[in-house]
């Protein structure tokens, strides 16, 4: 496995990374209606069902299920890039198989034309497979080890490969910049779910609402969809196409290289004798460093991430391995920086990259900004400094 995979499903990508924000408990709504036919619950009693479901201190109910993801952001076309990367969920429509039985058991496929990643999980083994280069990583997990880091901000990145993963992070604050709300009932995955409505309060939001599907029964999101102002279709969608809420079986956990395959080890959270962290040292400093840099600027749907720029003008042409991040980050900005708009003010002057969900702007003074929120607000940031 290429250095920093797992790091790498775990990162934000800037222009998905603020997609959504802090929600708040709004007024009551009228409880919901329509068909498939559910008991009725009123907005209220709804967003609490849905914080309990996907805060359960013992994880999420067992199940398997695929998940389909739609992003139509409205960036320009990308360039074709790996199909394991989060790069390459940024546009078009994504298939995910995951199992899940308990917090140290779950795998994740993601199947492309061509190829298929598998990420297995159980207790403190794990497995990565890749099909394309004919890989297969063993990841011994010391205590303690966590898999990824958090964004700054409660927003769906292209790592949230489930409706409840995508849902907890726009439920992660419960405040005043959002009315709740319900709509009709819908069928996901075949199941009957109430769909519980989130609008934000901000004019300066590029947010029209965000709908979560919660299963009738468990309350368990199947779906997250994000609409932008002005479209009638999401902007942004993850949901279940097939769901089902019953124990996988143990055999999906097992995992075996396949004959002439190349076989790798790893140690996730190896620490050396002297209590100084082990081999990843760097990367984890740089990781840190990087979440210290970054802060927020305002509240709720109206915050503004901002963060130095990487200089991605350093990378190399092509990174080990022969798709990693570094070289699909600067094929995918160099590519949207042909459509950026150029900008300035009393701040300086820098590119404006506008979408349907993101407006990102990179300054010349080495400062990158983005927000779900309208090209003007991120420009007014830019000055306060």
């Amino acid at each position: 496995m290429r250095k920093g995979t797992f790091v790498r499903w775990g990162v934000p990508i800037a222009a998905a990374a603020v997609i959504g924000a802090a929600i708040g408990a709004g007024p009551v709504v009228a409880a919901v209606s329509g068909d498939p036919a559910l008991p009725e619950r009123s907005a209220q009693q709804l967003l609490a069902d849905a914080v309990a479901a996907v805060e359960r201190t013992d994880g999420p109910l067992p199940m398997s299920g695929t998940v389909r993801q739609t992003a139509s952001l409205g960036l320009p076309a990308l360039p074709q890039m790996g199909g394991e990367s989060p790069l390459a969920l940024l546009s078009g429509s994504h298939e995910v198989k995951v199992w899940y039985g308990a917090q140290d058991r779950l795998r994740v496929a993601m199947p492309t034309h061509m190829n298929e990643t598998n990420l297995i999980v159980n207790g403190d083994e794990a497995w990565y497979w890749d099909s394309d280069g004919n890989t297969a990583t063993k990841i011994k997990i010391k205590a303690g080890a966590g898999w990824a880091h958090e964004p700054a901000t409660p927003a769906p990145t292209p790592s949230d490969l489930t409706p409840q993963a995508a849902a907890a992070k726009v439920l992660a604050k419960a405040e005043e910049h959002t009315a709740i709300g319900v709509t009709n009932t819908a069928e996901v995955a075949g199941r009957p779910a109430y769909q519980l409505v989130l609008r934000p309060k901000a004019e300066a939001s590029l947010v029209q609402e965000v709908r979560l599907a919660l299963d009738g029964e468990t309350y368990v999101p199947l779906r997250v969809q994000v609409y932008a102002k002005g479209s009638a279709e999401p902007a942004f969608e993850v949901g279940f196409t097939q769901v089902t809420f019953t124990p996988p079986a143990e055999e999906n956990f097992v995992f075996t290289p396949p004959a002439g395959a190349k076989v790798e080890e790893q140690t996730l959270g190896e620490v050396i004798s002297d209590g100084k962290a082990g081999e990843h040292t760097g990367e984890h400093t740089g990781d840190a460093k990087a979440a210290k840099d970054l802060k927020v600027v305002g509240e709720g749907w109206s915050g503004v991430v901002v963060a130095p720029m990487p200089d991605l003008g350093s990378l190399p042409a092509e990174a080990p391995g022969g798709q990693g991040d570094p070289a699909e980050a600067k094929a995918l900005l160099d590519n949207v920086l042909k459509s950026a708009t150029p900008v300035s003010g009393t701040w300086g002057s820098g590119k404006l990259i506008t979408t349907k969900l993101v407006t990102v702007l990179l300054t010349d003074d080495g400062r990158l900004l983005a927000g779900a929120v309208t090209p003007e607000e991120i420009v007014r940031v830019a000055g306060t400094r």
